[in-house]
């Protein structure tokens, strides 16, 4: 593993970011662009444009990418991307040759998840499961210290773990996944569809939304919750329950050490937290006869996909 200076890039459907990381983790310097995400071309050169600018003043040797898609066991290929028009991609390819540098690409949940793994909360154990809990439902697996990509580099995809049979409708074609029920979009969606019901406790909710329920969002559903509001809390409790039930079910199978929830919704700490913890350990396999694992908070907050994409590139 080298010890050099190393370029972390993050691909959204809104924005790149951009960040140079030293070995220990330590952000040397960041910057971000909005993201051409409806022109493949356009996003790979607004991309390089980010490492250039960082090679002009750093000695940057590798560049590691956090992509928003699925990305093949070729590490460079993005096969397939919700929000971004890519289409089996050679990203890496052609990152490679507008930056003039080695290229590693990853999927972008999985770069955060390694950055945890490395720097952050899940730096003192080999296993570990990390779920994002965002507009969708994301996060990443290492066992004994290694990255689970599986065999076509598309393993960890965790907001589509079924657990409605016939359920709502999913983005990914299947109906039922985890991410349509604890996610922040299933939290704003089902606080509108109670005060679609008339829901009278719903009623300060409103109030903050300027009278319009279409204006409810996440972070005004927190704000609330914070401040003590009984219905805003009962949602948190609700999405923390369908995250505690899925995550019971992953744990089943992989037995991580820690459990690490990162995202914008984990913003909410205890309020999610707690009754996604309670959800879990009553669906967990064994319960009182094995080791629980600890659930933990994320430690980098937007910096974990670069920092972990620089250090995916160190490998």
């Amino acid at each position: 593993m080298t010890s050099a200076l190393t370029c972390g890039i993050d691909i959204g459907g809104t924005k790149i970011a951009g960040a140079v990381v030293a070995p220990d983790g330590t952000v040397v310097a960041e910057a971000r662009v909005e993201s051409p995400a409806t022109d493949p071309t356009a996003m790979e050169e607004a991309a390089a444009a980010l490492v250039a600018g960082f090679a002009a003043e750093h000695d940057v040797t590798a560049v590691g990418v956090g992509a928003a898609g699925n990305v093949a066991s070729d590490r460079s290929t993005v096969l397939f991307a919700p929000n971004i028009a890519w289409r089996n991609e050679p990203l890496g390819v052609d990152l490679a040759r507008l930056t003039g540098l080695p290229v590693v690409v990853e999927n972008d949940a999985n770069a955060a998840a390694w950055g945890e793994f490395r720097y952050g909360a899940g730096r003192d154990v080999d296993d570990q499961l990390m779920v994002t809990v965002g507009t969708g439902v994301g996060g990443g697996v290492v066992i004994d210290g290694k990255l689970l990509r599986g065999a076509y580099g598309v393993a960890a995809e965790i907001g589509h773990l079924n657990v409605v049979r016939d359920g709502r409708l999913c983005g990914c074609g299947n109906r039922g996944c985890l991410e349509q029920y604890g996610s922040g979009t299933a939290l704003v969606r089902a606080a509108r569809e109670a005060v679609a019901g008339n829901s009278l406790l719903a009623q300060d909710l409103v109030d903050r939304a300027g009278g319009d329920p279409a204006a409810i969002t996440g972070p005004m559903i927190t704000t609330a919750a914070q401040e003590g509001d009984r219905f805003a809390i009962e949602q948190f409790e609700h999405l923390g329950s369908w995250l505690g039930h899925g995550i019971a079910s992953l744990v089943a199978v992989l037995d991580p050490a820690v459990i690490v929830i990162g995202g914008g919704v984990s913003d909410a700490g205890d309020l999610l937290v707690a009754p996604l913890r309670s959800a879990f350990e009553h669906g967990l396999a064994g319960r009182g006869y094995r080791p629980t694992a600890e659930i933990r908070l994320a430690e980098l907050g937007n910096r974990a996909g670069v920092i972990g994409a620089a250090d995916l590139a160190r490998t």
